[in-house]
């Protein structure tokens, strides 16, 4: 069973194993050492601390062991936020990002009081959006994303999924 939880300061090793080897393939990052994933956990802690919290980032657990990834989005203004999500490699084709996905979209329309999420995926993994798609984002268009870590600047596909109204009419 997937849960999300908040992350803790022992969540650092498994933070730098999630940001390792062909799981950052196709972010803006590189493998992380233990240092900047300490520094990474600290950070995530405290930006969930703040009020009101305008970024959300959550360990994705499989069974309760130890963060197998992490989802997180956001928020932009306008309650409009940006999810991502990363997994450890070992644990890609087993449906959890999209069952996080699916947690975290929840969480951001009943608690975060975020309207729309969007996401986008680099064009060169297109599982990212196939769990963009199960998790209810609908394609909306791409956005070009410039030259970062030597790589080309390339269109990344963009999804976008809304809260359904309130029966009140009130979104």
């Amino acid at each position: 069973m997937i849960e999300l939880r908040n992350l803790t300061p022992g969540d650092a090793p498994a933070v730098q194993q999630i940001y390792s080897g062909a799981s950052v393939a196709f972010t803006r990052t590189h493998g992380m050492t233990a240092k900047e994933a300490a520094d990474y956990v600290e950070h995530t802690i405290a930006h969930a601390r703040t009020t009101p919290q305008e970024r959300w980032c959550f360990g994705i657990t499989v069974g309760g062991d130890d963060a197998v990834g992490l989802v997180k989005f956001r928020e932009h203004g306008q309650r409009h936020a940006t999810m991502s999500y990363i997994l450890r490699e070992d644990t890609w084709g087993n449906g959890y990002a999209t069952e996080a996905a699916k947690q975290a979209v929840a969480h951001a329309f009943t608690h975060a009081e975020i309207t729309r999420l969007s996401a986008k995926h680099h064009p060169d993994n297109p599982a990212s959006g196939r769990v963009s798609t199960k998790a209810g984002f609908v394609q909306t268009g791409s956005t070009p994303t410039g030259p970062t870590l030597g790589r080309p600047r390339v269109d990344f596909p963009v999804y976008e999924i809304r809260r359904p109204q309130d029966p009140d009419n009130r979104t």
